[in-house]
C-alpha cells in the first residue's frame, strides 16, 4: 500500500475544532456544524461563511511540503496511507497567533467613508499605514469614535484538526 511522502499531491478531508468542540472549518458534508436551517448546509455545501462550515465541502487537494495548509498537518500526512486518520493539535501561536490587545483600537467616526453606519459585530476593511487592507470587527460604537479589533477571529485559540488522507494522486 502506498504511503504519502514529502512532495506528493494528495486529497484530504478535515474537520477543524476549537477546544470546546466547536467546528470552525470542515471539508465534510452534513457535519451538523450549523444549527441554522437557512445557512445552506447540505449536499451542495454551505452558502454562509459565518456558520463555521467553511463554505466548501469535498476533499482539499494539497502538495505535501508546499505550505498549502498548516505545516503541522502537512508533516502529519507523511507516512499516512489512504483511509488513515490523525488528529493534529496546533497551539494558538502556531495557528492564528496570540490575541494582541494592541490590535484593538479606536478610530474617529469621521474616518468612515460613504454611508457606513457602524454597528457592533460589523466587519470593515480599513487601509493600514502601508496602504494594505486590514480586516477589522467593530467591538464598540460611541458618538465620536468606534473601537475595532484587527485580531484574527481565532487568535488566541488552540485548534485541532482531524485529518483523513483520502488519496495520493
Amino acid at each position: 500500500m502506498a504511503i504519502a511522502k514529502q512532495g506528493d499531491k494528495v486529497r484530504i478531508n478535515f474537520t477543524g475544532t476549537l477546544e470546546d468542540g466547536t467546528i470552525f472549518d470542515t471539508t465534510l458534508k452534513d457535519t451538523g456544524c450549523c444549527d441554522d436551517d437557512d445557512c445552506g448546509c447540505g449536499d451542495d455545501g454551505c452558502d454562509d461563511d459565518s456558520c463555521g462550515c467553511g463554505g466548501e465541502t469535498g476533499p482539499m487537494e494539497i502538495t505535501i511540503g508546499n505550505e498549502d495548509f498548516f505545516p503541522q498537518i502537512e508533516a502529519a500526512l507523511v507516512g499516512m496511507a489512504p483511509g488513515e486518520k490523525k488528529t493534529v493539535v496546533i497551539p494558538a501561536e502556531d495557528a492564528f497567533g496570540e490575541y494582541d490587545e494592541d490590535e484593538v483600537f479606536a478610530i474617529s467616526r469621521e474616518q468612515l467613508t460613504g454611508d457606513i453606519v457602524p454597528e457592533v459585530g460589523m466587519e470593515l476593511e480599513l487601509t493600514g499605514d502601508d496602504d494594505e487592507p486590514v480586516d477589522v470587527v467593530v467591538v464598540e460604537v460611541n458618538e465620536t469614535s468606534i473601537v475595532v479589533d484587527a485580531n484574527h477571529p481565532l487568535a488566541g485559540e488552540d485548534i485541532s484538526y482531524e485529518v483523513e488522507l483520502v488519496e495520493i494522486l
